[in-house]
């Protein structure tokens, strides 16, 4: 296994419109203190470590393998933590930086921090905002399930919101359970495999290549520019059946 821990900008690699020599790239989002590193860390070491310094926005580089066997290399960037202030959201530079790199996003809040899981929505908005010319496939993991006593965010709110944005959930442990992190990050890892030829070859495409591209469907759906009141709207309507369906049960 090959563990590269890079402590460059993301300046000095490849941007979305010169992408590098089928580098797969992956920002991980989040709050503070959500266990985004640790995520990182255990799904490229299988190791977990329980404290880390503050976050100072590393980029790790490692090759996996993908269904099929094939090897691809992977660039997983980390990031500082999101907070909300009186001002509204307070993003480092870096975070903005980090979306607009990415092939593909991953979104991250804790079960024990209400506040983390209140950030998702805005924070997707921020990636489907970037000014790119295609929205990056994103997921969104609830990290910290292990700890039941301290949850502050109910287990049917993580996969309804994650409905709402249109994008694939994931509720894991990264001090637990490696194989429910590396699972995620594995499926992204594949379905962006998948997508590389598809980009690299749409100028030859033939008739029958378009034929098959809408025939399949893709493993980690585009995730959906709903604005924020659409979004609560979208959400409260969920929650509201759910409920319904409890009592009529």
């Amino acid at each position: 296994m090959r563990l590269i821990q890079n402590m460059s900008t993301i300046a000095e690699f490849a941007t979305p419109e010169c992408p590098s020599n089928g580098n797969i790239k992956i920002a991980v989002i989040g709050g503070s203190g959500v266990g985004k590193t640790a995520l990182v860390v255990r799904f490229l070491t299988r190791r977990f470590i329980g404290d880390y310094e503050r976050n100072a926005g590393n980029l790790y580089s490692r090759e996996v393998q993908v269904d099929g066997g094939e090897q691809v290399a992977i660039q997983v960037q980390d990031t500082p933590g999101v907070d909300l202030t009186g001002n509204g959201l307070s993003i480092p530079d870096h975070v903005t930086c980090s979306i607009q790199w990415a092939d593909a996003v991953v979104l991250v809040y804790s079960v024990t921090d209400r506040h983390s899981f209140d950030l998702i929505g805005q924070l997707h908005q921020l990636v489907a905002r970037a000014g790119r010319a295609n929205v990056p496939p994103v997921i969104l993991l609830a990290n910290k399930a292990d700890l039941l006593h301290m949850r502050r965010v109910d287990a049917e709110q993580g996969p309804l919101l994650a409905a709402a944005l249109g994008c694939s959930f994931y509720e894991v442990s990264a001090s637990e359970d490696y194989s429910q992190v590396h699972g995620a990050f594995h499926r992204l890892c594949c379905h962006m495999a998948k997508q590389q030829p598809t980009a690299s070859m749409s100028s030859h495409t033939t008739s029958s290549g378009v034929a098959e591209k809408k025939g399949r469907s893709p493993l980690i759906p585009r995730p959906k520019s709903p604005n924020m009141q659409d979004l609560k709207r979208r959400f409260k309507q969920a929650l509201s059946a759910k409920v319904r369906t409890v009592t009529s049960v």
